[in-house]
């Protein structure tokens, strides 16, 4: 039938190329139409519309078995008729609209406006011109001509305001397109399995036609619409469309109707594609939200309108926290705030409690921002009370009209020196740091074979104190081989010789193998001459075809006989079974069903056992538990993975009730059992000795039993002999964890933990369970920071609930990697590690930034303020700290956060969560190097006038020229910056500063950079920079001071840091034990205050529906009794899966905080969202 359509197809093609839609049997909107039913109706439809699924095959003019022909030109048509299987993402923010945002930044804001008086002020001539009766205010400046010279440092602040503008929107723009490139590398990656003409081939997904034939496997993300056309036992999790969390069953006479973005729990089969891109259910949710691209913006510029509203009021809300927000605003839009992708959004939702440096920050520069606020006001005030008394009351001047202008003129610049003041305190260039650092490392990372999914991971990752992992292809390489077998009453230690077995046994064998396996697990010859035959499909399949192969038969000739289409019945692979079984019809109509699976599962159900002749003999309870003791066990103990295969034969009549599970499953025949080794990866056990030297505990989580996980984890080093250690399976673990209620107790999962080190024959829940155990745990001080390993689709609750969710990129689902956080291309262990010093070396440079960064400030704020009162002057003016502040800390930050990690990041035990940014031994280097330079800057201040013999800088009216006084004390600042920068290297109080210097290009770069920038600066800058050119003898002291940085540095190191017990250290977040009440509301408090901001001009439908949505999300939780980070988690897929707006992770909040906010159900929320722990 398939070649005559086809060959049909093309004689038609040439003759009707005009005849769009009379091409193919139905039109879009018919198709569109169709996928919009569901279950019956559908069935219903397609029976009279089509006559079944045969007759919608021929209208799309494809073949259910051969596929589409695969021809370019057919192709084309269909994705011209029927659209391309991809949704155009929402367009980019434009470089000026970043430009835009930047400009909203509060600090920015002020300095602008105060630009702008200054330059009105300095064109406005003040009509008493020579009146002397203002005072101090004009005295000596006349010569300069200070008409020619006020508009000058106005424009230079406004054109320093532009590069930090500049610079702030170019980073978010490479941010930005990093991201995109991330997005469509991840997307690019995503193959899925078709047939064309009569060839299973992959393809990408964006190349998926309508009509195409697409075959739907376990663990898949379904990538377009279509309909179930054959296939077994076919589950899947709808929740992604329609917030069910229950499995819908699909069969092809009941609900065939299978929907894009939904994902298979269990089963396989083929769908015939119908709707793709922005016409399948997913692209339509899509469109209705605005970032469905050219064909719907028509309809949509409405809809666009409130969106564009929607982002711009959320940026505008965002800057109006001061400080505050503008510190949170880059961490935001490191973490994912721009939204325009799956998976920032997704890190915006499932990971709504901030990561431990972002909690940290914020909480930093809220106080640096406030003491900045009080400092900058003191000032102002301080000056303009001098000069009110020095001109008002001393010199008993009255206010006269003529005056004002002056007066004003001073006011302004009283005001730009606070304004200046709290520029250089609040630390802009924070945000930055950790910006570029964590771009930078995830850059990197993707070399060591990390795809970091949320950029917070990979910090996060740093503190990591627990890995779970899984053992199939992380621990070990994945590739699976029989290596002993049990067949005939005979324990063969190595493959046997096929004539020593049985003929009829080895028949059974095969047919067992071949025709229980999935059909799309296959044994390819090898790529290279001598290389390995490449296992396709799920590997344990592939060591049993591997052993047919080995006893000189082959697998191919019986898929041939009874091809997929014939099976009768199929009792798929899950977590629950532990066992796969198919069911044949023979050829006398009788059924005969082939069984594997885990041995101990299967042998339980076997009654006989074929002996030696190939003969079934009885088989009694107590020959099974001498078969465990004689065969199970040891191969268990060689690491060896046992499978048990079986058969049972069935009358055709009465025919078998084949929904009664439990008594099919029974009465079997065992054929064999078969040792499967998975052998270690030679870098395992390296990796792991490093994990446990940087204090991170290894936990193997497996399937396996007991015997074969112990035997791995000691190959592994994860458990040494004569240690005290826990090996748990699953059963043990549960019955050790509940109450007689069967509930989970914590205070039982406490116990365990600590010691566990291997829990076998584990379920999906134990995994989870664990991992949620070790992270509420309270017992030891520092909360337990988990990352865990996972590449099954019942991996992706642990995936989500841990700290860092690793997928394995080769052998992991798709559901596995939408729930995860990194992805590992390699899915190599070893590379976990390359994660952990990645992210230890981001907190490191956030570390050495900050040192450098708190170092500026405290110098040029205590320099700014006592000048300003004591010579009614800052002796650095406002242009100079732009430079130092903005232009250094950028440069700085980019130098700091380029560092690269050494071995030496795992030598330490990790951070934790309440360790301080700030540690003592920073404090110490803080402090240090700042009484060193303030000492010098005063010295050069009060006295530098007789040392160089210059004129005094001091006491300068108005707008007089810059003196060299105080250009020699700007040049040393920015001197011993550049020198305590080199300085700012090491945090640990190491001597060599210098370690490792030339390995970072970019540090040197910038460091010679600025000081070139620094010399034309004071050379040409004069009157913006208020700079007059420096002699070469004034230049050599100005260096020389700077490198008495280093000296001192080294003095600094020499004091022990436990005899300076008066240091505070800072930005350290609280532990929960400390403020238990209290520290619930703080907690509500903590978010809301970043957040409420940002909810200010939000839509208000939105912030219904998803209120809504959450409220009966809440109320279903807290009738079952899960957990509450559950539902928001539950919420948050179907939202991240639907691609929401940017803001709808916000709301949720809403409900969250008013849930945790009244009175009644604090205990509630309490009980049930255990992860609320570290916040600040």
């Amino acid at each position: 039938m398939g070649d005559m359509t086809n060959s049909d197809f093309y004689s038609k093609n040439q003759r009707n190329e005009a005849n769009h839609a009379g091409e193919f049997g139905c039109t879009l909107q018919e198709l569109r139409s169709l996928m919009e039913l569901r279950g019956t109706e559908a069935v219903v439809k397609i029976k009279e519309t089509y006559g079944e699924t045969e007759g919608l095959c021929r209208h799309l003019k494809t073949s259910a078995t051969e596929g589409l022909a695969g021809t370019a030109a057919d192709l084309e048509k269909r994705k011209l008729i029927f659209g391309k299987n991809f949704i155009p993402p929402k367009k980019p923010k434009t470089f000026l609209q970043l430009v835009w945002e930047a400009l909203q930044d509060v600090t920015l804001i002020i300095l602008e406006i105060a630009a702008i008086i200054s330059l009105g002020l300095s064109f406005y001539q003040p009509p008493g011109e020579g009146n002397e009766g203002c005072g101090t205010a004009t005295g000596g400046a006349e010569d300069e001509g200070e008409a020619e010279a006020g508009w000058i440092e106005g424009a230079a602040i406004l054109l320093s305001v532009i590069c930090v503008v500049l610079v702030t929107a170019f980073n978010d723009w490479s941010k930005e397109k990093q991201f995109r490139g991330l997005q469509s590398r991840i997307e690019q990656e995503q193959k899925f399995t078709v047939v064309r003409g009569g060839q299973v081939i992959q393809i990408p997904v964006a190349e998926i036609v309508v009509g195409d034939i697409a075959q739907v496997k376990y663990g898949d993300l379904l990538p377009a619409d279509g309909i179930f056309i054959q296939g077994n036992d076919l589950k899947i999790d709808e929740s992604s469309l329609t917030g069910e969390s229950d499995q819908v069953r699909k069969s092809v006479d009941k609900d065939p109707m299978l929907l894009s973005g939904t994902h298979v729990m269990e089963g396989s089969g083929r769908m015939l594609v119908t709707a793709v891109g922005v016409n399948s259910q997913t692209g339509i949710i899509f469109t209705l939200l605005g970032a469905g691209g050219e064909e719907e913006e028509k309809k949509d510029k409405k809809g666009k309108m409130q969106d564009g509203n929607m982002e711009n009021s959320q940026n505008k809300a965002k800057q109006q926290d001061g400080a505050a927000a503008m510190e949170m605003q880059p961490l935001k839009s490191a973490e994912g705030g721009e939204g325009d992708d799956k998976d920032k959004k997704k890190s915006n939702m499932h990971k709504k409690e901030k990561s431990v440096l972002q909690g940290k920050l914020t909480k930093l520069a809220v106080q640096i921002g406030k003491a900045g606020l009080v400092m900058s006001a003191i000032t102002v005030i301080i000056l303009v009370l001098y000069f009110a008394i020095d001109t008002f009351v001393v010199n008993k001047k009255q206010w006269l009209p003529e005056c004002t202008p002056v007066y004003v003129q001073y006011f302004v610049k009283f005001f730009i020196i606070g304004v200046t003041v709290l520029v250089v305190a609040v630390p802009e260039g924070l945000p930055l740091a950790v910006t570029i650092s964590l771009a930078y490392s995830v850059k990197k990372m993707m070399k060591d074979n990390n795809l970091v999914r949320h950029l917070d991971a990979c910090e996060t990752m740093g503190n990591a104190t627990a890995i779970c992992s899984d053992k199939t292809g992380t621990l070990t390489t994945n590739r699976m081989t029989v290596v002993q077998a049990y067949v005939g009453d005979v324990h063969y230690k190595e493959i046997p010789d096929p004539d020593s077995v049985p003929a009829k046994t080895l028949d059974l064998l095969v047919n067992a193998i071949a025709i229980n396996s999935a059909y799309t697990t296959k044994i390819l010859p090898p790529e290279k001459e001598g290389g390995l035959p490449r296992q396709v499909g799920n590997k344990t399949e592939c060591g049993l075809l591997g052993f047919v192969l080995d006893l000189k038969q082959d697998y191919e000739p019986v898929r041939n006989l009874i091809p997929e289409e014939k099976l009768y019945k199929v009792y798929t692979f899950n977590s629950v079974r532990k066992s796969m079984s198919t069911v044949i019809k023979m050829p006398d109509g009788s059924f005969r069903m082939y069984s594997k699976g885990a041995s101990e599962i299967v042998l339980k159900k076997c009654s006989r056992i074929l002996n030696a002749a190939g003969e079934p003999r009885i088989f009694r309870p107590r020959d099974r538990d001498e078969m465990v003791k004689k065969v199970i066990e040891p191969m268990a103990c060689d690491g060896l993975r046992t499978i048990c295969v079986a058969f049972r034969d069935f009358n055709s009549s009465p025919e078998p009730d084949w929904d009664n599970e439990n008594d099919i499953l029974s009465d079997l025949t065992c054929i064999c059992v078969v040792g499967i080794e998975d052998p270690v990866r030679p870098e395992v056990p390296e990796a792991i000795r490093k994990c446990q030297r940087a204090g991170i505990t290894v936990r193997m989580v497996t399937g396996d039993n007991i015997n074969t996980a112990r035997a791995i984890a000691i190959k592994c080093g994860i458990i040494h002999p004569g240690e005290d250690f826990l090996c748990l399976e699953g059963k043990e673990f549960n019955r050790r964890i509940r109450n007689e209620k069967g509930e989970i107790e914590q205070e039982r999962i406490d116990k365990i933990w600590p010691k566990l080190r291997v829990l076998a024959r584990s379920s999906p829940t134990d995994k989870h369970t664990l991992v949620k155990g070790i992270i509420d745990s309270t017992q030891v001080e520092q909360r337990q920071v988990v990352a865990v390993t996972g590449d099954g689709t019942n991996d992706g609750p642990a995936l989500k609930k841990a700290d860092v969710g690793f997928a394995m990129g080769i052998a992991g689902t798709d559901v596995a990697k939408e729930a995860s956080d990194i992805i590992l291309t390699d899915d190599n262990f070893s590379s976990i590690v390359k994660a952990v010093m990645w992210g230890r070396n981001v907190y490191d440079s956030i570390s050495k930034f900050l040192q450098f960064q708190l170092t500026v400030n405290i110098v040029a704020v205590i320099v700014a303020f006592t000048g300003a009162c004591i010579t009614q002057d800052s002796p650095l003016k406002a242009v100079q700290m732009l430079w130092v502040n903005l232009i250094m800390d950028t440069f700085a930050s980019l130098a700091l956060a380029t560092e690269p990690p050494t071995e030496a990041l795992l030598l330490r035990k990790p951070y934790g969560r309440n360790k301080p940014l700030i540690s003592r031994t920073m404090m110490k280097n803080i402090l240090g190097h700042a009484v060193y330079q303030l000492t010098l800057i005063f010295t050069l201040l009060f006295v530098g006038e007789k040392m160089f013999k210059i004129d005094s800088g001091r006491n300068a009216p108005l707008h007089s020229p810059p003196s060299e006084h105080y250009t020699i004390i700007f040049n040393t600042f920015v001197m011993m910056q550049l020198f305590n920068e080199i300085n700012a290297r090491k945090i640990h109080g190491e001597r060599n500063v210098f370690d490792g210097i030339f390995r970072n290009p970019i540090f040197c770069t910038i460091v010679l950079g600025t000081f070139a920038i620094q010399i034309v600066i004071v050379q040409f800058g004069g009157k913006p920079f208020s700079c007059s050119p420096l002699q070469l003898d004034q230049w050599m002291w100005c260096v020389f001071i700077g490198l008495g940085e280093l000296v001192w540095g080294q003095v600094i190191a020499t004091i022990p840091t436990s005899r300076l017990k008066f240091l505070k250290e800072a930005g350290r977040l609280t532990e929960k034990e400390e403020v238990p009440e209290e520290e619930l509301n703080e907690d509500v408090e903590e978010i809301d205050h970043a957040e409420r901001e940002l909810r200010r001009g939000q839509i208000l439908w939105f912030r219904g529906l998803n209120r809504i949505q959450t409220q009966i999300e809440v109320v279903n939780t807290f009738k079952s009794g899960t957990s509450f980070q559950g539902a928001l988690r539950r919420q948050s897929s179907v939202t991240s899966q639907t691609q929401d707006v940017t803001n709808i992770s916000s709301p949720s909040h809403v409900s969250l905080s008013n849930a945790l906010s009244s009175p009644t159900s604090t205990s509630a929320a309490a009980a049930g969202h255990p992860r609320r722990e570290g916040i600040p």
